[in-house]
This record gives C-alpha cells, structure tokens and sequence, in this order.
C-alpha cells in the first residue's frame, strides 16, 4: 500500500508540472548554450565570465537548464515564472497578439524581451543581471522549441500521447527530448553535428529582440501537416521527417542566442 501510494504520488507530480518544465530536455538547452559560446565576442565573453562567476558550472551550457530548475531550488520563483516559458498561439493561426497571448506580459515572448533589458542595464545590480542571463539562455532556447509555441487546448501536445518502439509518451515529450534520443548520440557527437551544418543567416538580431518573429515560426513548426501523427504509434518515417526541423532550430536557437548576447553585452 506504501509502495502505491509513493507511485501515485510520483505520477500526480508528473502531470502537475506545467509544460515549460521539459523545454527541449537538458541536452537541447546545453546544445543551445554551446553553440552560442562558440559565437561570443571578447566582451561578451568577459561579462558572461563575469556575471556568471561562483556558479558551479560558469558557462552558458552550464546554466542553460537553471529556469526549468526552480520548482525545487527556488518554489516562488518557479511559480511565477512557469508561464514564461511559451506562448499559445496555435488556435491564432500562429499571429501573435500581446494582449490575448500573453496578459501581464507572462509568456515567453514578453519575458524574454524584459530579461534582456535587464541583462542590459548595468545600472542594476551584478545579482540581477546575473539571473537575467540565465532566464535569456533559457528563453531562447524555449522560444524555438515548437510545442512551446503551439495550441494550448492540448498544453502544447503535453496532453496528446504517441507511442514510440514500444513505449508510451507525449508530442511535447517526444519534441523535447525523445526526437534526439532517437539519434542515441552523446552530447558531444551532436554537438559536432549541429556545428558541421551551415548555421542561420540571421544572426543579427537588432534590438528590440525578435521574440515574436522566433515564437511565430515556431508555431508553424508546431501546427504543419504531419507533426501531430495520424495514429497514436509513430514509426522512424515521423524521425526522419522531423528530426531536422529540431536540428534547425537548435541551430538557428544557438545562433540567435550568441549574436542577442554580443548585442546585448557591448559596452
């Protein structure tokens, strides 16, 4: 009776988490951190050094994953931030509109643009811009994600399951993480791979940050023929068609990540 009441425990933990918890999984985020570190200019570098100092991991990679963190480090701020982490905009034909998507600016379109003002302004305190950085690593990275981007009657595909070799889970799942899985590389293998690839031509971004334009292509992503499989079970045919989208955008993430940091960072 114990043993069942920790499992139903655990599997009521499971489904209270909201969507924003499994953004890309750690080894998409860190992907993401890795190929913008490899992007920064000398004094950008230097204040990233500078800013993320005492972490244990002081890297961009190491830090990538801390948002999707708080719920245990830091309850308050998890919950208050939980909504930062996407946007819903799929039943909008992917437009988004401030006013219906993200009231009191709580998605991650909004919440990335007030992060980078804070990263930004270095009136504030080391503290604050320290934390500010990690929620734009972190955001970057959501923003490209296409479930976090989607419908929201289904909470970004969290609610529609799919069977993949033999084992159940959901599109949100499968898009964060059980798409490269599937590839059953190391982190360093894929890194090399995204780095061998021509990256994305806009890697300029101007300031105010493109948020929106990144969270609308997303959407598009999330909402094309296909991404939501006819039949529960999906087969490597589904792999092999969607597994270069992720590559894509975590390229294009990476990318977009380490020219928003130069910009942002420049003294």
């Amino acid at each position: 009776m114990l043993r069942l009441i920790v499992l139903c425990g655990g599997l009521l933990a499971a489904f209270a988490i909201p969507s924003s918890a499994l953004a890309w999984g750690k080894a998409g985020h860190r992907l993401v951190a890795q190929l913008a570190e490899r992007d920064l200019a000398p004094g950008a570098r230097a204040e990233v050094a500078r800013l993320l100092a005492g972490e244990p991991d002081p890297t961009l990679a190491g830090v990538a994953s801390w948002a999707d963190e708080l719920r245990e480090s830091d309850p308050d701020l998890g919950r208050r931030s939980a909504k930062w982490h996407y946007v819903n905009i799929g039943e909008s034909n992917c437009r988004y509109s401030a006013r219906r998507d993200c009231p009191g600016g709580d998605c991650v379109i909004e919440a990335l643009k007030a992060q980078t003002a804070i990263l930004a302004d270095h009136g504030r305190s080391r503290a604050e811009r320290a934390q500010a950085l990690k929620f734009v690593v972190h955001f970057v990275g959501d923003a490209h994600q296409p479930m976090h981007a989607g419908y929201g009657h289904d909470r970004g595909g969290n609610s529609h399951q799919i069977n993949y070799r033999g084992r159940g889970t959901n599109l949100h799942s499968f898009w964060d993480s059980g798409l490269l899985n599937s590839a059953r590389l190391s982190g360093d293998a894929w890194l090399a791979r995204l780095q061998q690839r021509t990256p994305t031509r806009d890697r300029t971004p101007v300031l105010p940050v493109p948020a929106v334009a990144w969270a609308q292509a997303s959407c598009r992503i999330a909402v094309s023929p296909g991404v939501y499989p006819p039949r529960a079970t999906v087969g490597e045919d589904y792999v092999r068609a969607h597994l270069p989208q992720v590559e894509q955008q975590l390229r294009d993430a990476g990318a977009r990540l380490g020219a928003l940091l130069n910009a942002t960072l420049a003294r």
